[in-house]
């Protein structure tokens, strides 16, 4: 199995933690500068990561966690997990979109509808799945508190958002934080 992405990237890195200590080659790609070609190469989406197992292409992390729990045998999700999913994506998406329109030069204020509405996401998601995490929804290391996990670590790491009126996200974090994969993946230690 190859994995290919960014080591930077919360969407990489996820897959990654749920990889674990599974046997595969991690590519890393400077998507945005000379590794852009490679990119182009192997997935039309231009999206990050991207899998290749034997034959089989595998695009975007939602779907290659699907094809390795069903490779790998782990617990199918439940649907209030894939809900958690759809929360963490969302709020990660739109910080995508931000993180990117404030690198290309772009104002990202939430008086613009586009950007307002994007700032508006993150908040009622960060909310709600910090509601969650205070439940005990994300005690355990399964793959929506992986996802979470790398959610918070990225948006703090790039100033996105500031998590200190949410302790159960913190709580998250300083549980997790020490765990030997989490170490090898931090996206600080990037190239």
């Amino acid at each position: 199995m190859k994995l290919i992405g960014s080591s930077t990237s919360p969407y990489v890195r996820r897959i990654r933690l749920l990889l674990g200590g599974s046997d595969y080659e991690f590519a890393s790609l400077d998507i945005y500068g000379a590794d852009r070609d490679e990119l182009r190469r192997n997935n039309p989406a231009l999206k990050i990561p991207m899998l290749i197992d034997d034959e089989q292409s595998i695009y975007d992390s939602r779907v290659i966690a699907r094809y390795l729990s069903q490779k790998m045998g782990f617990a199918d999700l439940s649907w209030a997990q894939e809900n958690q999913l759809t929360l963490i994506d969302a709020a990660n998406d739109s910080m995508v979109t931000i993180a990117l329109s404030k690198k290309s030069g772009l104002a990202t204020d939430s008086d613009i509808m586009f950007y307002g509405l994007q700032h508006e996401r993150i908040e009622r998601s960060i909310d709600a799945l910090s509601a969650m995490a205070a439940e005990g929804a994300f005690d355990e290391w399964h793959y929506p508190s992986i996802c979470l996990y790398c959610l918070v670590d990225w948006a703090e790491m790039r100033g996105l958002f500031d998590f200190s009126g949410h302790a159960p996200l913190l709580e998250l974090k300083q549980r997790f934080k020490d765990k030997p994969s989490v170490a090898e993946t931090d996206p600080r230690q990037a190239g």
